[in-house]
């Protein structure tokens, strides 16, 4: 926990879809400051760990200057007859400022493989059967970690407003959350402890200027299917 991150150069390459697609975009997002989890330095972010009420696990969170965010991730099955599993997680961005925070999204990396979000569909729409097929999109009203509660739904940062950009006034607290699909071969392993996804989830949210990045073991995430 001794390690600076600063005056980085990240570079990230986003799919129109998901791992093993076609038509692949490439971008550089340039970063003045990062902060990463677990990588704490006198004059950055500190990390800390809060429990989590749902589960009893740790929840990793960065505060730096009046600034708490800290992620929960989960994941689960998709649907029979669907590839992959749903890697999801919601960030929690609380304001201790007197000034107004923007909120972007950052990015994420599943063992090296950049993702793409996946179009959201609300908890109140369907796919009809000729989209239901979908590798692209996620259905809310069947996907158990967030009917149960487990992320929150409020806010979505999907394929249709990467560009968005959310904002948090003073003495408020925002929850932003992001699917995506995971189609590894060997995604996940199993045990008499049960299933978690295999490798290393490394994500990112941009508030003002600043990334707030966080590195999570795939044996760390949560199951929240049914």
């Amino acid at each position: 926990m001794s390690r600076a991150c600063g005056l980085t150069l990240a570079v990230f390459a986003f799919g129109l879809g998901m791992f093993g697609q076609d038509d692949l975009t490439t971008f550089k997002a340039e970063a003045k400051s990062a902060f990463v989890w677990g990588e704490d330095a006198p004059d950055g972010a500190v990390s800390s760990t809060v429990l989590d009420p749902l589960t009893g696990n740790g929840i990793p969170k960065l505060s730096h200057a009046g600034i708490d965010v800290s992620s929960r991730i989960g994941f689960e099955r998709a649907g029979v007859g669907q590839a992959g599993d749903f890697l999801n997680y919601t960030t929690t961005i609380v304001n201790g400022t007197d000034r107004t925070l923007s909120v972007r999204y950052g990015g994420i990396s599943v063992d090296g493989h950049p993702a793409s979000p996946l179009s959201i569909v609300p908890a109140n729409k369907h796919l009809n059967k000729k989209e239901a097929g979908r590798s692209d999109v996620a259905e809310l009203s069947k996907m158990n970690c967030f009917t149960s509660g487990f992320l929150s739904g409020d806010n979505f940062f999907s394929a249709n407003n990467l560009s968005q950009t959310l904002s948090v006034l003073p003495g408020n607290a925002l929850t932003v959350s992001t699917v995506i699909r995971d189609l590894r071969s060997y995604s996940v392993r199993c045990s008499v402890e049960g299933c978690r996804p295999t490798g290393t989830i490394r994500y990112y949210i941009k508030v003002n200027n600043l990334d707030y990045v966080f590195v999570r073991p795939g044996q760390s995430v949560t199951y929240c299917g049914k």
